[in-house]
C-alpha cells in the first residue's frame, strides 16, 4: 500500500506542471524499443549522468538495472557516484527546500514520468529547448513554455534560438491565415553548435526516453507477452466451449 501511495503522490506532483504545458505543439513520435538492451543501458547512463543530480527516482533501485544485462560490479563502478549502495533507491542528495530556493520549484520525481507525460512528450520536450533571455534561466521550451528547468544538455545539443518566417507557397507567394494575416512558421536556428551532431543528440534523447519508459514499468514487456498468451488461451477455450455447446444441444434436439 505504501508503494501505491507513493505512486499517487508522484503522479499528483507531476500533474501540476502539466497545466503550463503547451497543448498546441505536435509531439514527435518517440522511437521507443524496450527490447533494445544497448539503448536501455545507454539511457540509464544518460539518466544517472544528467538527470539524477536534481531529479530522484524514488521507486527504482540501482540493482534493478541488472535486468538490463548489467552486473552488480558494472552498476557500482559506472552508475553510482554518491557512495550509495547497489540495493538503495535512486534518490538525489538535493533537498526539496534547496531545490525550491534555487529553481523556484522542486524538480519532480522521474520514476513514472513516462507514464505521467508519455514517451512522445518527453522525446519532444528534450529536443525543443531554445535560448530565451526573458526567462529566469535563459532557456525556454516549445513543449513546456516557461519551464523552470534549464537545458541541462545544451553543451551536447548546442544553443538554439527561435526564428519566425513567413510561409510561402510553391509560387513564392505569401500564404495567409483565416484572418488574412501572413502565415508564419517557427523554426530553430543554431547559434552555437554542440558537442554532438543532430543525429547523435536525437539518439541520446531516444536512449534516455527509452530508459525512462522502461523505468516507469520494468515488467511491461513480460506483461504484454503474458497477456498475449492469456488471450490465445482464452481464444482456444472459447472454441472448445462453442464446440461443446454444439455437441450437447445437438443430442437434445
Amino acid at each position: 500500500m505504501r508503494h501505491i501511495a507513493a505512486v499517487l503522490v508522484i503522479l499528483s506532483s507531476l500533474a501540476a506542471p502539466c497545466a503550463g504545458a503547451s497543448e498546441e505543439i505536435k509531439l514527435d513520435r518517440a522511437p521507443v524499443d524496450l527490447r533494445d538492451v544497448a539503448s536501455l543501458q545507454a539511457g540509464a547512463r544518460a539518466f544517472v549522468n544528467y538527470c539524477l543530480n536534481c531529479h530522484s527516482a524514488s521507486l527504482m533501485r540501482y540493482n534493478r538495472l541488472e535486468d538490463l544485462g548489467l552486473t552488480e560490479s558494472q552498476i557500482k563502478d559506472n552508475l553510482i557516484f554518491a557512495g550509495d549502495k547497489v540495493g538503495e533507491l535512486m534518490n538525489t542528495a538535493m533537498t526539496k527546500k534547496d531545490a525550491k530556493e534555487w529553481f523556484g520549484t522542486a524538480p519532480p520525481d522521474l520514476s513514472v514520468i513516462a507514464r505521467a507525460r508519455s514517451p512522445d512528450w518527453l522525446y519532444t520536450y528534450m529536443r525543443t529547448f531554445y535560448r530565451d533571455p526573458k526567462t529566469a534561466t535563459g532557456w525556454n521550451n516549445m513543449a513546456f513554455p516557461n519551464v523552470a528547468m534549464p537545458h541541462v544538455l545544451w553543451t551536447l545539443q548546442g544553443e538554439r534560438v527561435l526564428k519566425e518566417e513567413v510561409v510561402k507557397d510553391s509560387a513564392g507567394n505569401e500564404m495567409k491565415d483565416e484572418h488574412g494575416a501572413p502565415r508564419k512558421a517557427v523554426k530553430f536556428e543554431t547559434v552555437t553548435p554542440g558537442k554532438l551532431s543532430a543525429v547523435e543528440y536525437d539518439t541520446l534523447v531516444r536512449d534516455l526516453v527509452n530508459y525512462l519508459t522502461w523505468m516507469a514499468e520494468p515488467n511491461q514487456v513480460e506483461r504484454r507477452q503474458v497477456g498475449i498468451l492469456v488471450l490465445f488461451g482464452l481464444a482456444i477455450l472459447l472454441v472448445l466451449t462453442y464446440l461443446t455447446y454444439k455437441s450437447v444441444w445437438k443430442d437434445l434436439h
